[in-house]
């Protein structure tokens, strides 16, 4: 009963200690726990694959997990606001997935397998510039360039476009090449090589993909970014029927598990790819499935209620720097130039949208207090949640 009062006494102090942090302090933390997450899975991903890991049985598998953790708590959370279904919603949810799941995530691996995890990462700041410019021409975002706000938007969307063109296109002299990874650590490569759980411990030095056909990755990667955007701005009008948003992402999660089972019944007809044969594999798959799909998802929803969606997407570029310093030290990847200054002029237009969106909220609230000519209109605009959401975090209107 002692250890028991202890112990219930140790859970209250910390929660009374996390309470007592300031909520702006504590949105911070949070977001920076969050972009080492999402860094952790670039380069776990990376590793997978490196080891050897069907791409398409990570995938099915990292589904499979995410699914579970989202089920529960759409079903229970969301009793009393989830609409009926109907056809046509499962006919919706299908094509949210084949998008946003099958697309985006194939893409993303296969790009991945061809670049190394610091460009794919840097290449996915460019998705809210993306998502943007998708959003103009489908004429859910306004664009106007008679004000600064409209004009930082395009400058940023064009700086976006311009890095991601410059890192498929140009990759560059060697900037920097660390020392092989792990392998001469404490002399540990040797007997690691020999345990069971670590059998492909060797492979874990191709963090650059050498031998692999970088622009092809680059175009990969695109693709992904690309299907990553579409998603976020086709869920807009899928919302706006049904907004039960932790459903509609179970919804999706299922039927991109199902398309991506459709897909592995013709491309991964081995049963021997479906065995996980060690310790790193297991700990990838759920670390994919937990941390990048699950907790990431249950963060982010806080982040965006607490602290707004453009808070949330200023921390991007921070993901970028984190992947590279991770996989330098984890998996030896090199530095290019052509990548450097790519990632630059992603990192540069994401912060010029940004800066426009906020801006462009300033003037819209600005207007509906003063009762100006365009009060109606900006009012609704307030109600429209930005576009610049991370994945698994569905805007109402409408960010991989």
């Amino acid at each position: 009963m002692a250890d028991s009062s202890s112990a219930s006494g140790s859970g209250q102090g910390s929660r009374r200690m996390w309470c007592s942090v300031p909520e702006r302090l504590q949105l911070h933390m949070a977001m920076l726990a969050l972009q080492f997450g999402y860094a952790g899975f670039h380069v776990v991903s990376r590793a997978a694959l490196n080891m050897g890991i069907s791409k398409i049985v990570f995938i099915v598998y990292r589904n499979i997990i995410a699914f579970l953790l989202l089920l529960p708590f759409a079903y229970f959370l969301e009793k009393k606001e989830r609409p009926a279904i109907t056809l046509n919603f499962l006919v919706q949810f299908f094509f949210l997935a084949l998008i946003g799941i099958t697309a985006n995530q194939g893409f993303y691996l296969l790009g991945l397998d061809n670049t190394s995890p610091t460009f794919a990462s840097a290449i996915q700041n460019s998705v809210p510039a993306i998502t943007f410019l998708m959003a103009a021409i489908l004429r859910i975002e306004q664009v106007r360039l008679n004000r600064k706000d409209g004009i930082a938007k395009v400058v940023g969307t064009l700086c976006c476009v311009a890095g991601a063109s410059v890192i498929t296109l140009y990759k560059g002299p060697t900037i920097y090449s660390p020392a092989p990874p792990l392998q001469s650590v404490m002399g540990l490569h040797s007997s690691l090589s020999l345990n069971p759980f670590f059998p492909s411990l060797q492979s874990l030095s191709l963090g650059d993909a050498r031998g692999k056909n970088w622009t092809l990755g680059c175009v990969f990667l695109i693709g992904h970014c690309l299907s990553w955007s579409g998603w976020l701005v086709l869920q807009a009008p899928v919302l706006k029927k049904y907004p039960a948003r932790l459903s509609v992402t179970s919804y999706t999660c299922f039927f991109g598990l199902i398309q991506f089972l459709i897909i592995a019944a013709f491309v991964e007809r081995d049963l021997q790819a479906w065995l996980v044969r060690s310790g790193a594999e297991v700990f990838s798959i759920f670390y994919a499935g937990v941390v990048a799909s699950g907790i990431a998802f249950a963060v982010q929803i806080w982040c965006i209620d607490r602290g707004g969606p453009v808070f949330v997407a200023v921390y991007q570029p921070v993901q970028t720097l984190v992947v590279a310093i991770m996989a330098s030290i984890a998996l030896g990847e090199e530095f290019y130039l052509g990548g450097i200054i790519g990632a630059v002029l992603i990192i540069a237009g994401l912060y010029l949208v940004l800066w426009g969106k906020s801006e462009e909220k300033k003037f819209a609230s600005a207007a509906i207090q003063s009762g100006g000519p365009e009060q109606g209109n900006n009012r609704t605009s307030l109600h429209i949640k930005s576009s610049l959401n991370q994945p698994l975090l569905p805007p109402s209107t409408e960010n991989v």
